[in-house]
């Protein structure tokens, strides 16, 4: 957990404010010089799943204070409620006296801080505000500005602790308060404003004019600035000291003779790429820039693989199955109500005859998302032709991936007799993990389980998968009236699970069937996996917004203190590799031999006992 700690500069002297219970960040000191405010996870609040009986923590966050001195009161403390008998004249007087010393008071004047050390987490309050999340904290006088985000959006927001009230700003992304606090800029979507400090609701009228910002700038320079930068941040930042070995200063020395040459943006980042590349390292990547943007026209798709036919017509040679209820998987022939199949032929596209046409596709460029119409005929003529309405789509990958999942699906209820499931895992990120959701809760009916990792991008979600793999019979339970009983915990296989791995199981994809040989889980089957799991945590800024990948933390074996996997990559149990071309043909030898060990395997299947007799409890 992070802790705030105050260093005193003086005696050295390290205090802590918040401890390691709760995790606190982005701490910011009042103006006034009274209070410590900070953003901590103290909330605690469970979310509960719907695919299994399991708990997750959202959102924790709120905004907290500290009181730097023990004689500062606490600003939301009860107010007496003692009805106080008005003295007129007196009170008038005293009303006029405040008025001037409010008024004589600078907003900027430098107060003296003073900070006791001992019983500070006594002193911790939090401010009245809700559950969300909260950053970009500035504390200036009585008031606290920050961005809030929740289900709603993106706000700033202000907490008046004088008037001990909360005050929702305006909706935007982010804002910096100028330093005399008399402006603020906000950022808006893609647009500037400027406002006076607000107190309470604001609104923002004129954008700032961007259309005329110019800078001038030398891009030798800047190309420079940004090589020895990346040099650096290599420097610093690589996971081990010794560079691999690597004489950093020496390939400094190697690659800066080209900076002169360099004529365009991409011989930068190719001259980067190479010195990094001598780190010998996997996770090394440098990529975007100050380049130019180039414009893409979207080119129509129609989810299909379509031939020349000798008539001068184009073939439907396969129709893409899809799920029309969802937009990533709308196939656009197989929609409700368009009746199109393998082996009719496009007569036309918007009312072109597509007979003398020499490319189908250059009558579908900017057609995708767009209304379009087609003539389609069982036969390759205009006679009977039926006109469509469709609506051609921008990728077909996903449509390739889901019907290649779907098949391998079938294969494998069609081998097992319908005893085996089937789970494909692309990446370890979200899609990875929702096509790992998606798949294992239905099936866990199944006596067995191929889990197949080939082609896996990288990640970090594998050890939630390999948690959920894992789980073992600890009971079973029963219900009167209902037939099955169930196990505890119900959401897992209780049989045998093999895994498919490739040259292209890569990072996070490395690490799942390394854990999955670690617990002797199963066979792993196929080839040897990618190789690269030296971790990256994001690029530094670069002042033209380039990236650079920096390998920064790494795995090695608990036991024997030896690096694991990187350069080497995971060796399968069983060596299998799938010939290209009889994989183009549809045959996946893999997966055969994945499907002959899990039958294999399924022999010393134990299912949980039936449900014993009642008990006789009249004795």
């Amino acid at each position: 957990m992070s802790v705030i700690k105050l260093y005193n500069t003086e005696t050295k002297a390290t205090f802590d404010v918040s401890d390691s219970w709760y995790k606190s960040y982005n701490p910011v000191f009042s103006r006034c010089g009274k209070y410590l405010f900070f953003v901590s996870d103290r909330d605690f609040n469970p979310i509960y799943s719907r695919t299994e009986w399991n708990h997750a923590y959202d959102r924790m966050s709120k905004i907290y204070f500290l009181t730097l001195s023990q004689e500062t009161a606490n600003p939301l403390s009860p107010k007496n409620n003692e009805v106080k008998v008005k003295e007129e004249n007196k009170d008038k007087a005293e009303e006029k006296s405040d008025s001037k010393k409010e008024k004589a008071e600078e907003p900027d004047k430098k107060e003296i801080t003073k900070i006791d050390t001992t019983r500070m987490a006594s002193r911790i309050l939090c401010l009245p505000v809700d559950v969300a999340d909260y950053y970009s904290l500035t504390a200036w006088g009585d008031r606290v500005y920050y961005m809030k985000s929740d289900n709603k959006g993106k706000s700033l927001m202000m907490y008046d602790l004088k008037e001990r009230k909360e005050c929702d700003i305006i909706d935007c992304n982010n804002y910096i308060i100028s330093r005399d606090k008399k402006k603020m800029l906000i950022m808006k979507e893609q647009n500037y404003y400027i406002i006076n400090t607000p107190s309470s609701n604001a609104k923002t009228d004129k954008t700032v004019n961007k259309s005329d910002m110019k800078v001038w700038l030398n891009q030798k320079e800047e190309w420079t600035q940004i090589f020895y930068e990346s040099w650096r941040q290599m420097r610093d930042f690589f996971y081990v000291e010794n560079m691999h070995g690597v004489n950093w200063e020496a390939i400094k020395t190697k690659y800066e003779v080209f900076l002169p040459y360099i004529g365009h943006r991409h011989d930068l980042n190719y001259i980067i790429g190479e010195m990094i590349g001598e780190l010998n390292v996997g996770h090394a990547y440098v990529n975007g820039g100050d380049m130019p943007v180039v414009k893409k026209i979207p080119l129509g798709l129609l989810g299909a693989e379509i031939s020349k036919d000798a008539s001068g017509y184009f073939r439907i040679d396969k129709v893409l199955e899809g799920a029309s209820w969802s937009d990533n998987l709308r196939s656009p022939l197989t929609e409700p109500g368009i009746d199109i199949i393998k082996g009719n032929f496009i007569i036309s596209i918007d009312g072109i005859d597509l007979k003398t046409s020499d490319n189908l596709y250059k009558h579908l460029i900017n057609k995708a998302g767009k209304v379009v119409e087609i003539s389609v005929n069982s036969k390759p003529e205009i006679n009977g032709s039926k006109k469509y309405i469709i609506r051609p789509i921008e990728d077909e990958s996903e449509l390739y991936y889901y019907n290649w999942v779907q098949s391998n699906i079938e294969k494998v209820n069609k081998a097992t007799g319908g005893e085996v499931g089937y789970i494909h895992i692309p990446d370890m990120g979200v899609k990875g993990l929702n096509e790992f959701v998606k798949y294992f809760y239905p099936q866990l009916d199944k006596k067995a389980l191929i889990i197949d990792d080939r082609g896996n991008g990288g990640g970090n979600v594998s050890p939630m998968i390999l948690e959920r793999l894992l789980r073992k019979v600890q009971r079973a339970n029963m219900a009167r009236n209902v037939t099955v009983p169930s196990q505890t915990p119900r959401q897992m296989i209780n049989g045998p699970i093999v895994m498919l791995i490739n040259q292209y199981s890569a990072s996070d994809g490395d690490l799942f069937p390394y854990g999955f040989k670690k617990y002797k889980m199963g066979p792993v089957i196929g080839v040897r996996s990618w190789g690269g799991v030296v971790g990256i945590r994001g690029s530094l800024p670069f002042v033209d917004g380039a990236v650079l990948n920096k390998p920064e933390f790494a795995s090695y074996d608990a036991e024997t203190g030896e690096w694991i996997i990187e350069g080497t990559g995971v060796e399968p149990d069983i060596y299998v590799d799938n010939d290209p071309y009889e994989e183009y043909n549809g045959r996946d030898a893999q997966l055969e031999r994945a499907i002959e060990e899990v039958l294999k395997a399924m022999k010393d299947y134990k299912p949980i006992a039936p449900v014993p007799e009642g008990p006789d409890k009249s004795r």
